[in-house]
């Protein structure tokens, strides 16, 4: 999906958060998926780092079906972009900017979101084509730093700012009001080893904190 495209898609999201499910292992893969979905989620992403993170992201996808778009993070290299596709996955986010992982997952019809820090990362990730930019790690960045990207950046372009991102929605509204168009959560949302309790009253807290961020309270 190109840049334009996915921006359009993604401004219609009514909850734009990615949820990253770093640690998880496969017999937690459909119920924390179950929880995730039933809180809102539809975007859920599972670190290759995690125990047997291709089979978990197969038994998510699965158990989803459409209703949640199912992918890998801190996807490195092209062959894992290949492991992916053929696991299911629909996503490839990564930590960094390789355009050629970028220029793969396109290859495969799949969504490509790379990590960049600074302007000249950012311009070739979408050179490369890459669909949406996560904006990592976001403790090193700021909301003036985003407002800055958007002045330069193409408007039809998702930036959402990954790491160290919280349920408060007094913080969220300044990213927003900066130009983020949405987040990645993951420590603040899910760590291995929690409750799927803890996880449900985790995944509402931020569900509620975007409503108040955009001042759709219920």
């Amino acid at each position: 999906m190109n840049a334009e495209r996915f921006y359009e898609c993604w401004q219609q999201e009514p909850l734009p958060l990615v949820a990253i499910l770093r640690g998880i292992a496969p017999p937690q893969a459909e119920e924390a998926a179950e929880i995730l979905i039933s809180c809102g989620f539809r975007w859920l992403e599972v670190p290759l780092n995690s125990p047997s993170a291709l089979e978990s992201i197969a038994l998510m996808r699965k158990h989803a079906g459409d209703k949640a778009r199912i992918g890998a993070g801190t996807v490195l290299t092209t062959e894992q972009v290949d492991e992916v596709a053929d696991h299911g996955g629909q996503l490839i986010v990564s930590p960094n900017c390789n355009p050629a992982v970028i220029r793969r997952s396109r290859e495969r019809g799949l969504i490509s979101l790379p990590g960049v820090t600074t302007p000249t990362e950012a311009f070739n990730a979408i050179e490369a084509g890459a669909s949406g930019l996560k904006l990592f790690p976001a403790e090193q960045m700021s909301p003036a730093v985003v407002k800055a990207f958007r002045a330069v950046l193409p408007a039809k372009i998702a930036c959402l700012p990954v790491g160290g991102i919280t349920p408060d929605a007094q913080t969220l509204r300044t990213w927003l009001q900066a130009g983020a168009n949405g987040f990645g959560l993951g420590g603040a949302l899910y760590q291995a080893g929690m409750s799927f309790k803890t996880l449900h009253v985790r995944a509402s807290a931020f569900h509620l904190a975007w409503l108040a961020a955009r001042g759709l309270e219920k």
